[in-house]
This record gives structure tokens, C-alpha cells and sequence, in this order.
């Protein structure tokens, strides 16, 4: 029998990925320090905790509205680029879901990679290029085989980008100066996965102990 997942998984997840970020704040701040504008961390924090005050005050009714309100919450109150690039891969993800009132991994896994190609439309950024990509695009790989693939593709996907010369962005500016540094947007984007993934464990564990 195939998993599903409605709403408030995704609203569970949503939740942990606000803790994360509030959790990783100074070190997300610390390494856009190094090759950006030091504010990354910062950013997320308040718009992850936006997210979670909209989703409890107003529950959405199926996993497509929840991400696609997400979404829509990140660009209104996030500014920078994490704020657009991180709503419409959330909005785009959510939309993607339609009105299904449950969805499968894989499906999630689907939307998902349409979210991700929004993301490297709208930042015109490519895998290797030292972005959030490094992290988002093996991640959804791995989530069409399992919660913890996605998780372990994210954070090796982060790791990668210490040696990489970023092309994008605006740690692009530094050139071979943004070479040695982890790039902090793939570093919350593997934040994200692992989060999805501690959010499965708990529901697989709570759904074991109630049969």
C-alpha cells in the first residue's frame, strides 16, 4: 500500500523547516558573510516564521494549497533573493500538486522538480554554479527513491559547493574569493530535506504505533 500525505504534513513539515531556520539563523548569516549580503539567515527566519503564523491561522485544505500559500507568503515578506527564489519554488511546487487532497512521495518529488526548474528560470542558475541548485537538484533525485536519499543528496549536495567559483549571484562578484566558502543557499535548502525527512520518520513512527 502506497504512503500518502495530506495537508497538515506539510504544514508539520513547514513548521520544522521554521524551527531549522530560527535553529541555523547565525550560521546561515555567517556564511552569506563570507559571499553575500550577510542577511540570508535573517531573511528566512522571518519568513519561515510568516509562513507558520498563515498556515495556523488558516489552515489550507490540501498539500497544493499549503505550499502554494507558503509560497506566496515567502515573497511578500522576504526580501533579497531568497525570499522570490524560495516562494516560487514552494508556490510553483504547490501548484504543480493541484487540489489533490492527498499526494504520494513521488508526487511531491514531481512538483518538486517543476519547482526547481522555476528556480533556475528565474535566477538563470545551473548546477555548478555555487547556488541553491547544488542542493535543490540531486535532492528531488533523490526524493523519487526515499525521504533519507533526498536528505543525504541535499547536505552532499551543500558540501560541493566549498571548492566551486560561483557564477551567480552575488557572491559571483568575488570571483575566485567565493571559492572555500559553502554556499548558504544550498545550505538552507538542505535544510529543507532534512526537515522532510525527520517530518516522515515521525509520521511513519506515529502511523506504526496507532495500527
Amino acid at each position: 500500500m502506497t504512503e500518502t500525505f495530506g495537508a497538515d504534513f506539510l504544514v508539520r513539515w513547514l513548521a520544522a523547516v521554521a524551527e531549522a531556520v530560527d535553529r541555523e539563523a547565525d550560521r546561515l548569516t555567517e556564511l552569506d558573510s563570507a559571499i553575500g549580503d550577510a542577511d540570508h539567515g535573517a531573511n528566512l527566519k522571518r519568513g519561515f516564521a510568516a509562513v507558520t503564523e498563515t498556515l495556523a491561522k488558516e489552515p489550507p485544505a490540501t498539500p497544493g494549497a499549503v505550499l502554494t500559500t507558503a509560497g506566496r507568503r515567502l515573497i511578500s515578506t522576504v526580501g533579497g533573493a531568497s525570499g522570490p527564489l524560495y516562494g516560487t519554488l514552494l508556490r510553483r511546487t504547490g501548484k504543480t500538486l493541484g487540489d489533490d487532497e492527498r499526494v504520494t512521495r513521488e508526487q511531491l518529488a514531481e512538483a518538486l522538480a517543476s519547482g526547481v526548474a522555476a528556480v533556475s528560470q528565474l535566477g538563470g542558475a545551473q548546477v555548478g554554479d555555487k547556488t541553491m541548485l547544488d542542493a535543490l537538484v540531486p535532492a528531488v533525485e533523490g526524493l523519487r527513491g526515499s525521504f533519507g536519499a533526498a536528505r543525504a543528496a541535499a547536505e552532499e549536495g551543500a558540501l560541493a559547493t566549498v571548492p566551486l567559483r560561483a557564477r551567480k549571484g552575488r557572491a559571483s562578484y568575488l570571483g575566485e574569493r567565493s571559492v572555500g566558502h559553502q554556499d548558504p543557499g544550498a545550505t538552507s535548502s538542505a535544510l529543507l530535506f532534512a526537515t522532510l525527512d525527520e517530518t516522515a520518520r515521525t509520521e511513519a513512527s506515529s502511523t506504526e504505533g496507532a495500527s
